[in-house]
């Protein structure tokens, strides 16, 4: 049998290392326990990265750029109702539905990583641009550029929410009902 391919084996490592914070913080987990996971030796994990930040910047780049592309495909396509509200229904429902990983992100962000603090705001930045530009696409009632961090904001206290299990908010109803807001006022403003 063939040795695994470069790509191959960084895929391995980053599954493995997203398993293992999907019930570990990383600061708990040592490389040898992310090269055992992955079914590989620690050489051939040093190899492909030389510490955890390593395979989280992956890890990082990987998980944003695939709800970067989500969105692009989603608001581009045809044959789908992506109007204003359920633009914001969707990018909230995308950001409280993330896995784990996310939660790791912000702990590494504000505990003191500063390359992945750093990461995560620029990724922030492009995503309220990208968001941005697509309100503006469908409206010129609305700030865009407000609405896109107002809905980025208020998808990240429901994301803690969510993780908190806070019984007292129903997070689909809150996404539903603010949708509905936003149809109400661009239906009142085109009245």
């Amino acid at each position: 049998m063939a040795a695994p391919r470069k790509d191959d084996v960084k895929a391995l490592i980053l599954e493995a290392t997203e398993q293992l914070l999907a019930h570990k913080m990383l600061a708990d987990i040592s490389l040898a326990e992310i090269a055992k996971a992955s079914g590989i030796s620690k050489g051939t994990l040093y190899y492909h990265y030389k510490t955890k930040d390593d395979i989280v910047f992956d890890l990082t780049d990987r998980y944003l750029t695939e709800q970067w592309n989500e969105l692009v495909s989603w608001s581009a396509n045809p044959h789908k109702d992506t109007s204003l509200h359920r633009l914001v229904k969707y990018v909230a429902e995308r950001n409280i539905a993330s896995p784990p990983m996310r939660m790791q992100l912000y702990y590494d962000a504000i505990t003191g990583n500063e390359e992945i603090r750093n990461r995560l705001l620029r990724r922030y930045d492009e995503f309220q641009t990208l968001i941005s530009q697509k309100i503006a696409e469908r409206t010129d009632e609305v700030p865009a550029e407000y609405l896109a961090w107002l809905v980025l904001m208020a998808s990240d206290g429901l994301f803690l929410q969510k993780l908190m299990r806070n019984e007292r908010i129903d997070i689909d109803q809150f996404i539903s009902q603010s949708a509905g807001y936003m149809r109400f006022l661009t239906k009142k403003n085109n009245d």
